[in-house]
């Protein structure tokens, strides 16, 4: 974690780890079986393949995520109270103030993306910023703003690499185009080899979709928690919160559709309703957190000068 006022969490940086090292070692498991039912030259590539996969979702996560909510950097001219509490924030955490950007966007949402604190961006859409009021404003972008000291973002976008290619390689298999169709694993009694990659694939592929929502599903909870501390406006969060929910049933659903790519991302998932299985959301249910922002609320209004006077 970056050495910010944001408040550390040690259970964070440990679920980041173990995720990254299981996923890289599921990634090492699948280069290793495609070496014995593919022939010797596939094996390589699609390490090389895999590393540049995951170079590129690192060092281009910024990028890639503004282009695909058709997002701009905006200057301080251009949103002036944007910057100001992004200022503030970044001071009160004492952090690298990040790039800010606006989605032209109707859903209410924001996100934070960036390989490093020093290439963070924090982007809000227009329709977050007709909806909350500036301390609910200030509250969302804190949270997002933790995501960027906590630097979870680089790793649940690290952490996609494994996913994306056994999404590659399933699609692949399931053509088998790219591995010579009918021809055996082994040996003449083996199964066809592009059956064998599709299970391996599919295996991979569920496991980093249950093990990176895991983590999406803590570090949600944890930003709500550092951002909370860090304002000291737990009540803002959550009533933002309950307004940005809300104000997705407002949306019409071709729109919250071509936003779902990001719900990792976003500070509440783009969707109507709270239908999605625990094991599948990539956010804790909406009464999670507001539980979780009603106890730091109690704790921050208890008194810390003795017992109350009889």
């Amino acid at each position: 974690m970056a050495r910010t006022r944001f408040a550390s969490d040690a259970g964070l940086t440990a679920r980041m780890t173990s995720v990254m090292f299981l996923l890289g070692a599921v990634f090492v498991a699948l280069v290793v079986v495609l070496m014995f039912v593919l022939p010797p030259a596939w094996a390589p590539i699609i390490g090389i393949i895999g590393i540049a996969i995951a170079w590129g979702q690192w060092y281009f996560s910024d990028t890639v995520a503004m282009k695909a909510m058709r997002a701009r950097e905006v200057t301080p001219e251009e949103a002036p109270e944007l910057h100001q509490m992004i200022d503030r924030l970044c001071a009160l955490a004492d952090m690298p103030k990040p790039r800010v950007g606006v989605a032209d966007l109707t859903v209410p949402n924001a996100f934070a993306t960036g390989r490093s604190p020093q290439r963070s961006v924090v982007c809000v859409t227009t329709g977050i910023l007709g909806l909350l009021t500036a301390d609910e404003m200030e509250a969302v972008l804190a949270h997002e703003l933790s995501h960027v000291a906590h630097r979870d973002v680089t790793v649940m976008t690290i952490a996609s690499t494994a996913g994306i290619v056994a999404g590659m390689l399933t699609r692949g298999a399931q053509y088998g185009a790219l591995f010579g169709g009918g021809r055996r694993s082994n040996d003449n009694n083996g199964f066809p080899a592009w059956i064998v990659v599709l299970g391996i694939s599919l295996l991979v592929y569920a496991v980093s979709f249950f093990l990176t929502r895991l983590l999406s599903r803590y570090r949600e909870l944890c930003a709500d928690r550092s951002g909370a501390y860090l304002t000291m406006k737990p009540r803002a969060l959550a009533t933002a919160l309950q307004k940005i929910s809300g104000g997705m049933n407002a949306i019409p659903t071709a729109d919250l559709r071509a936003s779902s790519a990001m719900n990792a991302f976003f500070i509440t998932p783009a969707i109507k309703g709270v239908g999605l299985s625990q094991l599948t959301s990539t956010h804790p249910s909406l009464e999670q957190r507001l539980q979780q922002l009603a106890k730091i609320e109690a704790e921050l209004s208890r008194p810390t000068d003795g017992p109350p006077q009889p």
